[in-house]
């Protein structure tokens, strides 16, 4: 083939400067990070050096890896056009549904998914010489698992496989770590000033709320935009989070003055995002004669060049994948970029002259930015990870070199889900199954949904709903799933065409699925038992109109292990027969891949999803009324009880049972409710009750169990406690405060946590409702913790007496309730006369209130000889005023102890 190398643009690429060091370290270690500032030639040059279609170097195959389908496709076309080439000559590129390429091709651009499935086909990579890791600071999940594969290629396998980690702004340390101590290479990049304007909102605005943006935000970007134009030449690229975030803005920069922004501006205005057509991406990349706005998602970042532009408006927002393992419920969150790519953004204004970035936010709240973004493997969910490890051979990912390991719970929530869909064996060992679902390049939730629901509904049928969920719809095809599908099966946007190519890449797969080995023979058979949908051990949807079926129990949630379970059907109802209505089939495909999403009306538009959280319908959704919904995508503010469905299909409760399967159980549920033991049978769906009934002899050891727990929660008040047994619990916790040993601790936590059975028995299993906890005598159940077999127990009356004799004969109850204090012994007065020392129980002495006559507090103290001392002179003077008819002697200490007055005492 005939090349016109460009050879003036390659030497203008100031990355050629690295380029002999960068040779030379993969030379020596086989292994090396390049870090070079963007519009330095690093994703364009250095592929075709390290390849040797530029320079002299030897003839090498060279894949280059890049995050996203639109940069793989641009890198490649940049890279042709160096050579003088088309793309699919000596460069071309292959992405999810796109291959440009031919056997004279050298170097291949691929995206990092592209790249997965293939060293999942071929660990060696057999054929290919070098591996370029381009953008690995974004730190997206497949490229790290990428990374973490080659470095496990080149040490067991092929040590002559050579990788370069390339990046604009990496943690360079952390990669040559990564891959063996690798040398680092740095790329010096001619960039140009860039002036700094901060333009934050004039007012307040709602900070982003999950996939929400303050509408008053996009327009002060709008605003932003305008002001740019009016201020700065050249083109400006606008960074906004989302696809929805473009399309607003773009809609107020090219709507008529009544928007509130302005009216139209005077400049083209154009959108890049991975949704956006391949002929609206090349006018974005290629140089124009006109001004322009681009509008543009993170992708523009770091691995394209725009050409043209002189001026970045930054809204400072970001998207990141966010998961909550317990309700699983994960998608896409907005959050404000970090410092790092505020960088990357602003470098876009000085690729090519002097430009400005102006930051719609304040100067002040920059420093308060991160510093970085979040590595994804850090905060995604981690099933379709999980996944690729197992294929690996490496379930928990413990041998994978990566830079930041899974976190622990995530990766466990990851098993449960590939478990559920019978991807991984209980030891989490990869199933056949697994291995076909990885082969997929989807999710494994939708890979279930399309290898089970294509031997229900057919391979075309299955494959566009599963398109449908892997690209969310655009909100305004609505809530309903069913509503959507035939919105993009006549639709003629962008999102429809992007949705058809999609459903024809898996409808080979999903054919496979429908005619294999499980859907042929299971088709085949017929079987009057409970019919299972392919691979799931789960019982498939009736047909519409057939009755419901009983509800059946299950062995505590568990799955069926027979991946061949028979499939017959009712009349009308086959495998491939595409008789379901499209409610019926999307409300089937997303149960399948979302089962604990499955979820019941509660009315009023509000539902309970099987894992246990509630969930909204919009005012106005055609789901309002369905009396099951299959919920495909929801999201939960966090401070929002209910999660929001943002798209639902209507769903019975067979095909509820069928596709969640693994979370219907039937057993007792026996527990304290509304101040009394609750005895039912419950047959649940997760935490959806689908049928309870009244246990008349419910286990007597659950109804124990619920019994301690409502003493727990309302007290050792429902028992019956007489006012013997109060005084000999106060005795118990006395000695047990003031020697220990073997007297036992009463207190309500020690009796009830660990100590219930040695007590309450055998009156607590004997009782079966709270009014028989009430018939239980709390004081001879305490008698049974005194140490009986140490013989300490004889000395309670000794130690802790229940009365003590004063001089003056009476028998006085000694109160020991005190929690803290000494126990009291409350007594008149005059019947102390003549006792020397306080009285001690246990060798504590108690605490005397002394009484008038008439049983009223004179005084208190723990010692009565000082008292007679002293304190008793100032009593006496009080106490003979108001009780004259009663003894007052001067010397108490020596007086006689009386109960009576004095004419009493005469007689």
């Amino acid at each position: 083939m005939t090349r016109q190398l460009r050879q003036a643009d390659l030497d203008a690429l100031p990355v050629r400067e690295a380029v002999p060091a960068l040779v030379s370290a993969l030379d020596a270690h086989g292994a090396a990070v390049l870090c070079a500032p963007p519009g330095t030639g690093k994703t364009t040059l250095v592929p075709l050096v390290l390849a040797g279609l530029v320079g002299a170097g030897p003839r090498r195959r060279v894949v280059v890896a890049e995050p996203r389908r639109i940069a793989a496709r641009a890198a490649a076309r940049r890279m042709a056009w160096l050579l003088g080439e088309e793309a699919g000559g000596s460069v071309g590129f292959t992405v999810r549904g796109e291959r440009v390429a031919g056997p004279d091709t050298v170097v291949e651009v691929v995206t990092t998914g592209v790249l997965l499935q293939r060293l999942q086909r071929d660990q060696e990579l057999s054929g290919v010489d070098v591996v370029v890791l381009d953008e690995c600071h974004e730190r997206h999940l497949d490229a790290d698992t990428v990374a973490a594969f080659l470095l496990d290629v080149r040490e067991t396998l092929r040590p002559e496989l050579r990788l370069v980690a390339a990046s604009a702004t990496t943690d360079a340390a952390g990669w040559a770590r990564v891959l063996g101590g690798a040398p680092v290479v740095e790329a010096a990049g001619v960039s140009y000033p860039v002036e700094t304007v901060w333009a934050p909102p004039p007012r307040p605005v709602r900070p982003p709320h999950g996939m929400r943006v303050d509408p008053a935000q996009l327009a002060h970007v709008a605003s932003v935009v305008r002001r740019a134009l009016a201020e700065r030449g050249g083109d400006v690229l606008c960074f906004l989070p989302g696809v929805g975030e473009i399309a607003r803005v773009a809609g107020l920069l090219g709507g008529g003055a009544h928007d509130g922004v302005g009216g139209r501006v005077d400049a083209e205005v154009l959108q890049i995002h991975g949704r956006a057509p391949a002929a609206v991406q090349d006018a974005a990349l290629s140089v124009a004669q006109h001004r322009r706005v681009i509008l543009s998602t993170a992708v523009a970042e770091s691995s394209l060049t725009v050409p043209g532009v002189r001026v970045v408006v930054d809204s400072g927002l970001a998207r990141e994948p966010r998961v909550d393992h317990a309700r699983g419920l994960g998608a896409l969150a907005t959050v404000r970029a970090s410092r790092a790519a505020g960088r990357q953004r602003a470098g876009r204004a000085g690729r090519e002259a002097p430009g400005t970035v102006y930051r719609c936010w304040a100067e002040a709240e920059d420093a308060r930015l991160p510093s970085f973004p979040s590595p994804e493997i850090r905060i995604a969910d981690l099933a379709q990870f999980a996944l690729q490890a197992a294929c690996w051979g490496d379930p928990d990912a413990s041998g994978l070199a990566l830079l930041d390991p899974p976190p622990a719970g995530a990766m466990a929530a990851a098993r449960e889900v590939l478990l559920a869909v019978g991807a991984v064996s209980p030891a989490g060992q990869v199933t056949p199954r697994g291995q076909r679902m990885a082969r997929l390049g989807l999710h494994p939730r939708l890979a279930r949904a399309l290898l089970d629901g294509s031997a229900v509904l057919g391979a075309r049928r299955s494959a566009e709903l599963v398109a449908l969920l892997s690209e969310e719809p655009p909100r305004e095809y609505g809530d309903d799933l069913a509503g959507a599908w035939r919105r993009a099966r006549a639709g003629g946007d962008g999102y429809a065409s992007r949705w058809r190519a999609e459903a024809r890449r898996l409808q080979r797969p999903a054919a496979a699925a429908e005619t294999g080995p499980q859907g042929a023979a299971a088709a085949t058979r017929g079987s009057s038992s409970t019919p299972a949908l392919p691979g799931t051990g789960a019982s498939p949807p009736a047909p519409p109109g057939a009755a419901p079926r009983e509800p059946h129990a299950a062995n505590g949630g568990g799955r069926n292990p027979d991946p061949s379970a028979s499939e017959a059907r009712g009349p009308g109802w086959s495998p491939g027969s595409g008789a379901a209505s499209d409610d019926a089939a999307a409300g089937l495909i997303a149960a399948l891949a979302f089962p604990e999403r499955v979820a019941k009306a509660k009315g009023g538009g509000a539902f309970l999803m099987a894992s246990g959280t509630a969930a909204e319908l919009g005012e106005g959704s055609p789901l309002r009324s369905a009396p099951w919904l299959a919920v495909a995508v929801a999201d939960r503010g966090p401070h929002s009880a209910s999660a929001r469905v943002r798209l639902a299909a209507v769903l019975d409760e067979d095909t509820a049972r069928a596709a969640a399967a693994h979370l219907l159980a039937c057993g007792e549920e026996v527990h304290w409710e509304d101040g009394d033991v609750v005895a039912r049978s419950v047959q649940r769906l997760g935490a959806i009750e689908l049928a309870v009934r009244t246990l008349k002899s419910p286990d007597p050891g659950l109804v124990r169990a619920a019994l301690v727990d409502g003493l727990r929660a309302e007290g050792l008040g429902l028992l019956r406690w007489s006012a013997d047994a109060q005084a000999l619990r106060a005795r118990l916790a006395f000695l047990h405060r003031t020697l220990g040993g073997a007297w036992p601790d009463v207190a309500d936590d020690h009796l009830l946590l660990e100590r219930a059975g040695d007590w309450l028995e055998p009156e607590l299993s004997r009782a079966r409702r709270r009014a028989d906890l009430g018939r239980i005598d709390a004081g001879q159940a305490l008698n049974r913790l005194l140490p009986w077999a140490t013989g300490e127990a004889v000395r309670l009356d000794e130690l802790a007496p229940e009365r003590i004799e004063v001089p003056s004969g009476s028998r006085i109850r000694v109160d020991y309730s005190a929690e803290h204090g000494q126990p009291v012994l409350a007594v008149k007065l005059q019947e102390l006369f003549g006792l020397a020392e306080t009285p001690r129980v246990a060798g504590v002495p108690v605490l005397v209130h002394l009484l008038s006559p008439a049983g009223r507090p004179a005084a208190v103290t723990a010692d009565l000889a000082s008292f007679w001392r002293g304190g008793y002179r100032a009593v006496r003077a009080e106490l003979r005023g108001r009780y004259p008819k009663h003894p007052w002697p001067e010397d108490p200490a020596t007086a006689e102890p009386t109960r009576h007055t004095n004419a009493r005492l005469r007689r």
